[in-house]
């Protein structure tokens, strides 16, 4: 088996590492996974060609020691490209870039908006080129793909100099997976002209955006990825006092508020059980009101984002799932669409109980006003065809 000049694709995470190795036609690859990076059970989990499986214990590996295993791993197919996924690019990053010294410093610069990952995400670059100077590397960033939103959208309606000074807006994120997704949701359907998508990426972390003939126009992240929708961990839109209420109250610190509202919210907050659906779809079904309610809230939090940023569309085609949730949870896509009760939908029951575990496809029924899919999203495919653009190849 080959693989035919093949671009290395990397997700660097404050202890991870996530890889793809994919062809040119992006037919064919090689994945795996660095975890518990710095610690005594870090190990890399590595998907070869043919589909086997390998598990190479690395205790205490850091990124750098982690990249130089992978990069032999994968060393006899010969990468032309190495693309990044970055988190933040601020305001100054519109699309993916190749990186030189120039890019690689003012990744280092946002890392004031995106301190657990922008530094791993340029330790990653590193890492590269310290081993293999000449591979040319670029950077696909997450918020880049919402750099099309009008002021309207990203502006918050706070002091000006806020904005010009600090940075201080809307960004967005999950950038990567909404590209994908609504570019593949233009080429599924058959409705002719310019599309508008709603993409709901529903896993771990949610986000929703409106997409239309390709371009983002609104998304529910913000500054943070902490804004806009109920996720595992995370609570999404609370009231910005509810900070300076706890601290009054309770006595919390900035610190801890912010852990309570990332870590510790969300499906596994309002459960009391799990952040993962699953786990607290099996409560509810056993009768766990908290469940029940989590499920109930997660629902409606995304029905209600969907309806608000169809406000951001010319036109309607549809809505597409995605992510862990998205792409499976058969049930909660019924109970997230039974909320949107005045877009004229028609689901196909049948059909989507058909669509999980990596299944694509539609669940619209014949007379439905707008269009439903489920597309599992391929980041890694978005990053190495952004790659392959920038460099021409």
């Amino acid at each position: 088996m080959a693989l035919n000049n093949p671009t290395l694709i990397l997700n660097c995470g404050s202890s991870s590492i996530k890889y793809a190795l994919i062809s040119d036609d992006g037919e064919q690859r090689i994945e795996g996974l660095a975890e518990a990076l710095g610690n005594n059970d870090a190990r890399i989990k590595h998907t070869h060609l043919d589909g086997t499986k390998e598990e190479i214990n690395l205790p205490g590996a850091t990124h750098q020691l982690a990249l130089q295993k992978i990069l032999a791993l994968i060393e006899q197919y010969h990468p032309v490209a190495v693309g990044h996924r970055v988190v933040h690019g601020g305001r100054e990053f519109s699309s993916a870039v190749r990186v030189d010294d120039h890019v690689l410093s003012e990744i280092k610069r946002l890392a004031i908006l995106a301190p657990l990952h922008n530094p791993a995400n340029a330790s990653g670059i590193e890492a590269v080129l310290a081993i293999y100077p000449n591979l040319p590397q670029v950077a696909v960033f997450d918020t880049a793909f919402h750099q099309t939103m009008p002021d309207v959208a990203y502006r918050y309606a706070i002091p000006k100099e806020l904005y010009e000074n600090d940075r201080i807006r809307r960004y967005g994120f999950h950038g990567s997976s909404h590209a994908y997704v609504s570019n593949r949701a233009s080429e599924l359907t058959a409705k002719e002209g310019a599309h508008g998508w709603l993409v709901a990426h529903l896993g771990n972390g949610c986000s929703a955006t409106a997409v239309y003939d390709g371009k983002s126009l609104d998304t529910s992240m913000g500054l943070t990825p902490l804004e806009g929708l109920m996720m595992g961990t995370r609570s999404g839109d609370v009231d910005p006092s509810l900070h300076i209420h706890l601290h009054r109250t309770l006595g919390l610190s900035i610190e801890e508020i912010d852990t309570l509202l990332n870590k510790k919210s969300g499906l596994l907050g309002v459960s009391g059980v799990s952040n993962d659906m699953r786990t607290v779809e099996q409560a509810a079904n056993e009768g766990n009101k908290d469940a029940i309610l989590a499920l109930e809230l997660f629902a409606y939090r995304v029905a209600k984002y969907l309806a608000s940023l169809s406000c951001a569309l010319p036109s309607l085609t549809g809505i597409a799932f995605t992510g862990g949730v998205g792409e499976n949870a058969v049930g909660m896509r019924a109970k997230i669409l039974g909320h949107l009760r005045h877009f004229g939908i028609k689901m196909d029951e049948a059909k989507n109980a058909e669509l999980s575990r990596g299944a694509e496809g539609s669940f619209h029924a014949e007379g439905s006003a707008i269009e439903l899919w489920v597309v599992p999203t391929d980041e890694e495919f978005q990053i190495m065809s952004e790659t392959r653009e920038v460099l021409g190849l």
